[in-house]
């Protein structure tokens, strides 16, 4: 069979942690390595890499390492956190820390460690520009997947189910939409490897900007300060104030698997109530212990005097500008009802993810998708005479839960696509199993 038209059982879109645990899944699946199931993943980065922009050496994981890829669905599994040290020889050390939370920058390791077991599998450096439909008798039988290598290249093949497992794609301001290819603003997912030619070399102190109230947007104010202790810099948020997350038991278990359940079950109107009361365990929240240091920095000055460190709360952004002098922000005080401008010489936006890039990734089999939300299996519901399926994933909170989009639920989930995948997907025609 020619490289263009390789065929596949499955093919995965996207290699991040979603579809990491996907490939663990099917790894350890007896049934699948019986029926000799083929399957690939394409990934437009060059090599793996989890929210790299963020991999600030003093950040902790906000969840339990026991929530990794494999522990919730099989603690017997090679692919677990506790498997990933022993094999680090890092075991008795990590266990004298005495947390259940690792380290980002341990986690990110870990997490490439897993996906290394799987190098054959993933075709790094492709990113995927197009899924289409291949007709047979009058039916959609197959799809076709066009992938982009950097060099312009393109590449196909033909699958019978697809998992998107994409990520988020940066969240920007409708304010800063003009600004996309300004060297002076980017996203907080840019942030490491963008901040230092951001700062500069230049002899007088920079005005630096962090906008969002979030876990994100609080790290990178602290980084900051740190970084760079001449720098002035100004934490620019709508809320009052840095809302601690609660991360207390009971209402940690809304993350737990066995909830995504209940929260399907519920009608629609229920349902977005329960998302809206709890949006605060994972929205625009920070952890305590962060909270505490920005405070006592913040106190410190008063002490000092000497004031580089500065939380503007209550604002709202309501243009920008851009001049040779800086970014100008023309803001609002919601509590003082006053205006004011102010120039900075470079912004960070920590202002979250979207989750609706699938939509555009599947505008080639849209007419064939039906009204409905996601099955509980994260299937897309599609349309008589359309045998493919397409499962999603990090992309249905508003049909599974606030759940869906972080690590908690990675490895049952991944479980429960593959079981879908098994009982509804076209059975394998071939023993092969590696991916060309």
């Amino acid at each position: 069979m020619s490289i263009e038209t390789l065929e596949y059982d499955v093919i995965g879109l996207g290699f991040g942690p979603a579809n990491l645990a996907i490939a663990v899944a099917l790894e350890e699946d007896r049934r699948v390595r019986e029926g000799g199931l083929r399957y690939c993943f394409l990934e437009k980065k060059p090599a793996f890499e989890w929210h790299g922009g963020m991999l600030l050496e003093d950040s902790r994981m906000q969840i339990s390492f026991l929530k990794d890829l494999a522990t919730l669905r099989n603690p017997a599994s090679r692919f677990t956190f506790i498997n990933y040290l022993h094999q680090k020889r890092r075991l008795e050390p990590f266990i004298n820390i005495g947390s259940f939370n690792p380290s980002r920058v341990e986690y990110n390791d870990y997490l490439g460690w897993a996906a290394g077991h799987f190098a054959e599998l993933v075709h790094y450096g492709e990113e995927v520009i197009a899924v289409e439909t291949i007709e047979e008798q009058g039916e959609v039988q197959r799809l076709r997947v066009i992938s982009r290598y950097a060099d312009g290249r393109t590449r196909t093949r033909i699958t019978r189910n697809l998992v998107v497992g994409i990520g988020g794609m940066p969240a920007i301001p409708e304010a800063f939409r003009p600004l996309r290819d300004e060297p002076r603003v980017i996203h907080s997912s840019q942030y490491q490897e963008r901040i230092d030619s951001l700062h500069g070399d230049r002899e007088q102190p920079q005005r630096l900007a962090v906008i969002g109230s979030g876990q994100s947007a609080a790290e990178i104010f602290s980084d900051l300060t740190g970084r760079f202790p001449q720098a002035e810099v100004s934490l620019i948020m709508r809320s009052q104030a840095l809302r601690p997350a609660d991360d207390s038991p009971f209402v940690n278990e809304i993350f737990d698997p066995s909830y995504t359940d209940l929260i399907y079950q519920q009608p629609h109107a229920v349902r977005q109530e329960l998302i809206r009361a709890h949006a605060h365990t994972n929205y625009s929240v920070v952890n305590l212990d962060l909270i505490e240091r920005i405070y006592q920095g913040l106190y410190q000055q008063s002490i000092t005097g000497r004031s580089t460190q500065r939380l503007l709360a209550n604002r709202h952004i309501h243009g920008v500008e851009v001049g040779a002098e800086g970014i100008r922000l023309n803001l609002s005080d919601s509590h003082r009802g006053h205006n004011e401008v102010r120039e900075f010489d470079g912004v960070v936006l920590a202002t979250g993810y979207r989750r609706d890039g699938h939509t555009r990734l599947l505008e080639g089999v849209s007419r064939y998708l039906a009204a409905g939300e996601v099955e509980r299996s994260y299937r897309l519901p599609t349309q008589a005479g359309f045998a493919p399926n397409i499962y999603l994933q990090g992309c249905c909170e508003a049909s599974h839960g606030l759940s869906d989009t972080l690590l908690s639920v990675l490895s049952v989930r991944s479980q429960e696509v593959v079981d879908a995948l098994l009982e509804q997907g076209r059975r394998p025609r071939t023993a092969a199993s590696a991916c060309a």
